[in-house]
């Protein structure tokens, strides 16, 4: 690697690294939420000694909020824009030192969605929003029925499985490439790189991730690079080749709006899946009320995304000085939203800290965020989550655990990386019938 982005993960990772670490050793809830290995296996005890602090909480390293209507509130409110150096109190010999070490087709850098603001934002989000309104992926079921129907067929009757790897992953990456128009034999090694590159959305990732997605980048800038020249030749009907035909975006818009649709095309829905499977085995009630009733699955869906979250946190900047809820922030000011932690605000979700299939009020939940950046295929997710586990539950019966899961070693993305499994018996499929 290049000696800059060894000072830029030292500015960016390496700095709040160490203080996250010293905080959680003073025992700063926020430095224990963000630098314990604990919390990133059951993040909910350290929001609760968040939420203990009031709805905003300030620390030495950030101030964070686990209050439902505050962080809807910021969600929605056009004066915070997203977390970005440009926005930040961030001196400018800082900045510098980052715009010299560009990583191309970051999804977690600009000019990709998910970290710019209007008006960049509105353009590049219209030029993709049409594949994902409700209409379009109603138009999408039928293939995702079908690749899993194929994927159930492919696991052994009476055999073992990891279930993340050979069931959860397989689903998302499937559809999501298909409506990118990158070819089949690329799934594999879309995944991979979802894996090395994910912990970007982290703070305080090591020298040793940090270079290992840093290199991951720089591959899928090299892949899209071919990928886009051959789509100038021979378009297809997919997202990209729309983009690419459009001539709306320019290269490095097109290659970063490519890499986020991709990973969060795949990353929520299969840590959707895999939290569902964990948290429908542990009540077992709820389940047999699931098989029996099936219409429940979108609710007992929506229960998951608020209960255990895929996202369980973002960020936004005041880009002025701000009094919002009675509370003021300066501008440039960062405030951590815990979404996780607003999904239990127990003023919004009765006995927050249970989960219940039934729960009426649980699609209020911010997990899709709020406001300009609501999660574009939080339509699709939802889709292919509720068909994915009636159809899993529904062919497989008496499917249980047969080890322990394996969480990913991640912050902001919570699920599981590995989860052994026996099928049991193979039932006939009646999804649909």
């Amino acid at each position: 690697m290049k000696p800059r982005y060894w000072v830029r993960w030292m500015v960016e990772q390496g700095a709040p690294r160490f203080l996250m670490r010293y905080q959680a050793w003073r025992g700063d809830p926020f430095g224990k939420l963000f630098g314990t290995a604990a919390a990133r296996h059951d993040p909910y005890p350290f929001i609760e000694e968040l939420r203990a602090r009031g709805r905003l909480a300030r620390t030495p390293v950030a101030s964070i909020t686990t209050d439902y209507e505050l962080t809807r509130n910021i969600l929605r409110d056009s004066r915070f824009g997203v977390f970005i150096l440009d926005n930040a109190n961030t001196p400018e010999r800082i900045q510098r030192i980052v715009r010299k070490a560009p990583l191309l087709a970051n999804p977690v850098e600009p000019p990709s969605m998910l970290t710019i603001d209007p008006p960049d934002h509105t353009r590049i989000r219209k030029s993709v929003s049409a594949a994902f309104t409700p209409r379009a992926v109603g138009r999408l079921r039928d293939r995702v029925e079908s690749v899993t129907e194929e994927l159930l067929d492919a696991l052994p009757a009476n055999g073992s499985a990891d279930l993340i790897a050979d069931f959860a992953s397989q689903v998302p990456i499937a559809i999501i490439s298909e409506m990118l128009g990158f070819p089949d034999e690329s799934r594999a090694e879309f995944l991979e790189w979802g894996d090395r590159v994910s912990p970007m959305l982290d703070l305080g990732l090591s020298w040793r991730d940090w270079r290992v997605a840093a290199k991951s980048i720089e591959e899928m800038d090299r892949y899209l690079d071919g990928h886009i020249a051959r789509l100038r030749v021979s378009p297809g009907e997919d997202i990209l080749s729309s983009l690419v035909t459009a001539g709306n975006l320019d290269e490095r818009e097109l290659k970063a709006t490519a890499t986020l649709l991709m990973g969060a095309g795949f990353e929520t829905t299969v840590n959707l899946i895999g939290n569902a499977v964990v948290q429908l085995l542990a009540r077992p009630e709820q389940l047999a009320r699931l098989r029996a009733e099936p219409d429940g699955w979108p609710l007992a869906v929506e229960e998951v995304l608020r209960f255990d979250p895929p996202v369980q946190n973002t960020a936004r900047q005041a880009l002025c000085d701000i009094e919002l809820d009675g509370i003021r922030f300066r501008q440039g000011a960062t405030v951590v939203l815990s979404l996780a932690g607003a999904n239990r605000d127990p003023k919004v979700f009765e006995d927050p800290n249970t989960f219940d299939a039934t729960r009426a009020n649980a699609k209020d939940h911010l997990t899709f965020s709020s406001g300009i950046h609501i999660c574009l295929g939080a339509s699709l997710a939802r889709m292919e989550a509720s068909y994915a586990l009636r159809a899993l539950f529904e062919r497989f019966p008496d499917l249980r655990l047969s080890g322990t899961p394996q969480r990913r070693p991640l912050f902001t993305l919570h699920g599981y990386s590995h989860m052994p499994v026996l099928l049991g018996p193979r039932a006939h499929a009646t999804v649909g019938q």
